[in-house]
């Protein structure tokens, strides 16, 4: 028996993020102006061929799941690597910085430039719509920022955390890390969140703060021929 967080995207779009969900039963896919996560229901025939027909010819989407990843009819691959999924296994000491401020949409053009900058995973304009962000500044610059963004029952995921080259080295990205958690925390939810699996830096920062491995995953980005 498959853990509902085998296939996260399908959990996200079949429950809590449903609103933001096209597609039917067999596949779904986030609104493509939100975010370009894609998931079949199964591997079967019926669920693959559905899932591509989501998008149009030359549209792009994110799948991502654990063990192995069948890929959907007519698409080529754009990226395909390893990833983990991570769990939070025990809560960090809350930190309080008064550094710390929510991101609003005035600030969406800045923070899709710090991600396309840094790479921390699939960012858009309308990120924030998946859940709340929040940030540092310095010199009146986005420094570092983090946030949430898939929506499970008794899950939510951790994503976007970065920090700008400039900014670097202050344990800003550990500082953010940690209050997203107690914010995920504080409604009774369990932290988890996705790494490449190459990424040792960022892991790493995440096992010291409690997180632990839950699955290793198998992620693509694909485009419709």
């Amino acid at each position: 028996m498959t853990h509902i967080l085998d296939r996260p995207v399908w959990a996200a779009l079949a429950g809590r993020h449903a609103g933001f969900a096209e597609g039917d039963g067999l596949a779904k896919r986030y609104r493509p102006d939100v975010i370009p996560f894609a998931a079949a229901r199964d591997d079967s025939p019926e669920c693959l061929a559905a899932l591509a027909a989501l998008p149009q010819p030359g549209q792009a989407m994110v799948l991502i799941e654990a063990d192995t990843l069948a890929l959907p009819p007519g698409f080529v691959p754009i990226v395909e690597a390893p990833g983990v999924q991570m769990a939070l296994a025990r809560a960090p000491t809350p930190i309080a910085d008064e550094r710390i401020e929510r991101l609003t949409e005035a600030d969406a053009a800045e923070m899709l430039a710090l991600a396309t900058l840094t790479e921390p995973g699939p960012f858009t304009m309308k990120a924030q719509a998946l859940g709340a962000f929040f940030g540092v500044r310095i010199d009146g610059r986005i420094a570092a920022m983090a946030g949430e963004r898939m929506q499970l029952t008794d899950y939510a995921e951790m994503s976007g955390v970065c920090a700008h080259p400039d900014f670097r080295g202050r344990g800003l990205a550990r500082l953010l890390s940690i209050f997203v958690t107690h914010e995920i925390l504080a409604r009774g939810q369990t932290p988890l969140l996705h790494a490449w699996a190459g990424n040792t830096p960022a892991i790493r920062l995440y096992e010291s703060i409690g997180y632990e491995l839950r699955a290793k995953m198998r992620v693509a980005a694909i485009r419709k021929a």
